[in-house]
């Protein structure tokens, strides 16, 4: 499948796509998180390209959701949905299911929302669900101590863009590999033609260092696992939630082991350097002291001679010749003469004071006492080259145990980079599956039946249907049974839920070809082409608006088949009389298609009789007023002409009072 076929990818967005791993697999596979990977993608854009790989998967054209009305029932269908989520993932995710007319779409979405039904969505997973969020690729690490070293150009820009961390430096000899080995702690050479190649530093021959990264360039990996953190630690949380339920997140095991991901993540700091290495601790510290032990083992010298000075019985005080010192006053032949042993003792303490405070080594301590010479002098002096000398093997070591510890957690952690990858993504998957379970509980749905267009039974059939989108609590919303095959008007007093009822039945179609459950005890729904709902009009409109509704109507009769149509009080465009007329030749057409069609209207005797063809007619029948409030059966009564608010008043009327003259009027209805 090319790319620019999915329905709304141009060029500029395939080039995008591109830059994944394996674009048309991570495309098809609707993983939204994964898409959003692409540069300048961002989780909604990615959540309309994967439908329109759906789309593509299943030859399903876009569009099912015909009019305004048609789609503002799908987005309250879905924002139903997006309300029960607990991640911005999965409230993107549910963005990929929508009304589809082809049923191996329809099917494919079944099968997932089944499965999610079965879900248990509890407190503690939903809780755990919180700080689960998609994988992100942190920004390229620049990595200073290391560097890559090739003398052919192809190679060196296949390096720069393999391995962006890195410095990558042309040499033409060994002369040059050696001078790199001065300035960099680590050198790779990644020509074949330098193999053997013996200089002093630590220098690598690795033709094949591009082809794994991993080793060449740890830091990479650290640092995504390192920027992920918290992601991933959610993630393991979600399953070990789910598991205590025994509702575990995927059959089997989590792709990865959640402590076995916990002990690598305690070998890393947020920063991406290791942490827990005493010894690579113990090194970082020598460096960072280095210049401070220096100086407070300089004082502890010094102090150590002053005290032999105040105490020495020479030909001057010693109060006065301790003034003369620190006046500076040459004393070297003095204290050489004088206080040797003194001196010798106080430079001791000065290695000793510098060795502990640096905890360094024997190796290292014998290289630290040359900070510190033997020529007299006060005060205590260092050797600034011994220093130098000193902190460049301290940072070498630490780089070089660094970097071993970096490429061990490297390929502990690359064991683990495609199982977090499906430990995040099983874990967001979740919140999409409990969203569905939770709005199949929250509105007590069943699984629809979604049947052909050729079926036996077309149209629709609802059964205990109640309609979330009311202003009332779920709870108090009546049932409501209601079933069409052809072309139909719906009679009804006002305010007796005839519109109410033409929106349960465009929100359970709607759920029904996402493969979504309907808020109903039971239903089936023909597979329908296209969803035609038109609203109520606002009033009377003018010539221009009137005939532009009439083209409208003209271009759905013709070739309505698998069209359900809703119509919502049509009459109220113009004048009753000619309205009778034209919805009569509107239903006369949709019964020739055999489409399936509800036209709410107050005219439905009019139309009845206008119309050339038997018209169904179905009623939603007010049992009556009581207390001056309208009692309503509310579902439809199949063929029956419903009685009108004004013919039930003034049926209360002729009962309540002894006169003839409402009943006169009742005989007229």
């Amino acid at each position: 499948m090319e790319l620019e076929a999915i329905p709304g990818v141009g060029a500029k967005t395939a080039a995008a796509l591109r830059e994944l791993d394996d674009p048309i697999a991570t495309v098809e596979s609707g993983d939204v998180a994964a898409i959003a990977r692409a540069p300048g993608v961002n989780e909604a854009r990615a959540a309309r390209i994967a439908r329109g790989a759906i789309r593509r998967r299943h030859d399903d054209a876009e569009r099912v959701l015909a009019t305004d009305r048609a789609r503002e029932v799908y987005r309250e269908a879905i924002d139903l949905l997006r309300e029960r989520t607990v991640t911005d993932y999965a409230a993107k995710r549910l963005e990929t299911f929508y009304p589809s007319a082809s049923a191996s779409r329809i099917a494919e979405a079944q099968t997932f929302v089944e499965s999610a039904v079965e879900r248990d969505p509890d407190p503690a997973v939903r809780e755990a669900l919180a700080g689960v969020e998609p994988l992100t690729d942190p920004p390229t690490v620049r990595v200073r101590d290391r560097c890559l070293a090739t003398a052919e150009a192809e190679t060196l820009a296949r390096a720069e863009a393999a391995v962006p961390e890195l410095s990558v430096e042309t040499v033409e000899d060994a002369r040059d590999v050696s001078e790199l080995a001065r300035s960099y702690a680590t050198v790779i050479v990644l020509d074949e033609e330098f193999a053997g190649l013996d200089v002093e530093g630590d220098v690598h021959v690795r033709p094949g260092a591009l082809d794994d990264p991993a080793e060449t360039v740890p830091e990479r990996l650290l640092a995504f696992f390192a920027a992920n953190r918290e992601r991933l630690e959610a993630a393991a949380a979600v399953h070990e939630a789910a598991a205590a339920t025994g509702d575990p997140v995927a059959d089997g095991d989590p792709a990865a082991d959640p402590d076995a991901l916990r002990d690598a993540l305690a070998r890393l700091d947020d920063d991406g350097t290791i942490v827990g290495d005493e010894e690579l601790e113990r090194l970082t510290a020598a460096v960072d002291d280095l210049d401070a032990a220096v100086s407070t083992a300089e004082s502890v010298a010094d102090d150590r001679l002053r005290e032999a000075i105040r105490e020495r019985d020479v030909t001057i005080e010693g109060t006065d010749f301790l003034s003369l010192v620190e006046q500076g006053a040459r004393v070297d032949s003095l204290l050489d003469r004088e206080l040797a042993d003194e001196y010798d003792e106080a430079t001791a303490r000065a290695r000793e004071h510098l060795a502990d405070a640096l905890r360094l080594e024997p190796e290292e301590a014998e290289l630290a006492a040359r900070v510190f010479g033997d020529d007299p002098s006060f005060p205590m002096d260092h050797d600034e080259t011994a220093v130098s000398r000193l902190r460049t093997e301290l940072s070498a070591a630490r780089d070089r145990r660094a970097a071993r510890l970096k490429a061990e957690l490297a390929s502990d952690l690359g064991d683990l980079r495609e199982p977090v990858e499906e430990l995040v993504r099983d874990a967001l998957e979740l919140d999409v599956e409990l969203a569905i379970a939770r709005f199949a509980a929250d509105f007590d749905c069943a699984m629809p039946e979604v049947v052909a267009p050729e079926s036996p039974d077309p149209g629709f059939r609802i059964e205990g249907g109640r309609s979330p989108l009311l202003d009332v609590g779920f709870a108090d919303v009546e049932p409501v049974d209601y079933a069409v095959s052809g072309a139909t008007l719906l009679s009804g007093v006002n305010s007796g839920g005839k519109t109410s009822t033409l929106d349960l039945v465009a929100l359970v179609v709607v759920l029904a070809q996402m493969g979504m459950p309907v808020p109903a005890e039971s239903a089936a729904v023909e597979r329908f082409e296209e969803i035609h709902y038109y609203a109520k009009s606002q009033g009377t409109l003018d010539a221009g608006a009137f005939e532009a509704t009439l083209r409208d109507f003209g271009d759905l009769v013709e070739g309505a088949d698998g069209r359900l149509v809703l119509v919502d009080e049509l009459e109220s465009i113009t004048e009753p009389g000619a309205s009778a007329k034209i919805i009569a030749g509107i239903l006369e057409a949709l019964d020739e298609q055999d489409a399936t069609a509800v036209f709410v209207s107050h005219l439905a005797r009019e139309i009845r009789d206008a119309a050339d063809f038997d018209v169904a007619v179905d009623g939603i029948e007010a049992a009556g007023l009581v207390d001056g409030e309208l009692r309503v059966n509310r579902s439809p009564k199949k063929g029956h002409l419903a009685r009108s608010t004004p013919e039930l008043i003034v049926e209360k009327l002729a009962g309540d009072r002894d006169t003839d003259f409402y009943g006169d009027l009742l005989e007229k209805f």
